[in-house]
């Protein structure tokens, strides 16, 4: 029997690339896994295969740039307590336009402390955002809710494996280049494609020539089916080939990946957001690092960011290590704080205008 967990020394040579190395639209990503670490690719897939089966690796798939492709945001929902954990059921199970569901808590009563149930959610274009936040509030009953889209992304990866090793202070040597969020519209064709090709993976696929039996799905030839692909990552529709580790709960034989998540909060002056944005997200320790303009209820926080560990302290000396490197640089901030992580569930976000136009009519109808 294959390990499986992510601390086996072979399993760990995996994914340190495939979290998320594999950038963009690759045809033989498990040839590239296997070329970037070292290992055999028939190791690498039965590898991948079998953490897969035993749910260390929650999924593997082609992962998009959501943010051009559907209106999305984080949410911050003020919940009554003894609705909360309903709440949480109803956006996880219930709302396929909804990806991350966390409970979230501070250190102390502070700024937007009572907001409590955190969510990140995505509306193809043509519909609203606000609109569909205000159904969920009423079916939840959220007393109000905070939209914050992305204006503009400084860091999205995982690499989960990779970051264990990672030093207080590490970062780049340039700041991070703020990637913009933009709007892309597709054609029929190419929405069919991109369907087939986000789809996440069942072990049995996991093989060579990958893309075959999704370009058979997709009903075009697998050479048209590189095609359109090769052409959305050229549009930067397309992210990155990954396999997500279950970072949450324990793997079956009780190892945990990270044990602490925390959203990191800073507000710094207008006008200097791509500054700052870029300075915080060079840092290595960070997932996700994003310009997003959270309002008055916190304090008017417009740079946030996203690290996991196994370590409460050990994350709390890389935010440390961020704050010094700022202030070093002259960039002021007004206020910061950190929000942890709690029960959290997590899955893709759908994007399929025609499944938002089914699911909207059936909640309609209740």
């Amino acid at each position: 029997m294959l390990p499986v967990e992510h601390n086996d020394p072979v399993n760990a040579k995996i994914l340190a690339v495939s979290e998320d190395k594999i950038e963009g639209f690759v045809r033989e990503p498990f040839e590239e896994i296997a070329l970037c670490s070292g290992v055999d690719v028939d190791v690498v897939m039965a590898r991948i295969a079998a953490m897969l089966r035993a749910g260390t690796i929650r999924r593997v798939r082609q992962t998009l740039l959501a943010t051009n492709l559907a209106d999305g945001a984080l949410v911050a929902w003020k919940v009554p307590e003894d609705k909360i954990d309903t709440a949480f059921d109803w956006m996880f199970q219930r709302d396929p336009f909804s990806g991350h569901v966390v409970l979230r808590s501070t250190e102390t009563v502070s700024a937007g402390s009572d907001y409590k149930l955190w969510t990140t959610v995505k509306v193809p274009h043509e519909f609203s955002l606000q609109q569909h936040c205000q159904l969920l509030a009423n079916k939840v009953g959220a007393e109000r809710f905070r939209v914050m889209p992305a204006r503009g992304i400084f860091a999205l990866g995982v690499g989960h494996v990779r970051r264990k090793t990672i030093e207080p202070g590490s970062k780049a040597d340039q700041p991070a280049k703020m990637i913009p969020v933009q709007v892309v519209d597709l054609g029929e064709h190419e929405w069919r494609v991109l369907l087939a090709l986000k789809r996440e993976f069942v072990p049995e696929e996991i093989k060579p020539v990958p893309w075959a039996d999704r370009a058979e799905k997709a009903r075009v030839s697998l050479n048209e089916f590189y095609r359109v692909a090769e052409q959305l990552n050229a549009r930067k529709i397309v992210g990155r080939f990954s396999t997500f580790l279950e970072h949450v709960k324990p793997s079956v034989g009780g190892v945990r990946v990270t044990r602490f998540n925390a959203l990191f909060h800073w507000a710094v002056p207008p006008g200097r957001e791509i500054e700052a944005g870029g300075e915080i997200g060079r840092h290595h320790i960070l997932t996700h690092c994003y310009w997003r303009e959270a309002g008055p209820e916190f304090k008017n926080v417009n740079i946030m960011a996203v690290a996991h560990g196994t370590d409460k302290q050990l994350l709390l000396d890389h935010k440390a290590a961020i704050d010094r490197h700022i202030r070093s640089i002259g960039i002021p901030v007004s206020y910061t704080n950190v929000f942890w992580g709690g029960r959290s569930e997590i899955k893709p976000s759908e994007i399929s205008p025609q499944v938002y136009r089914e699911w909207w009519a059936e909640q309609m109808k209740s």
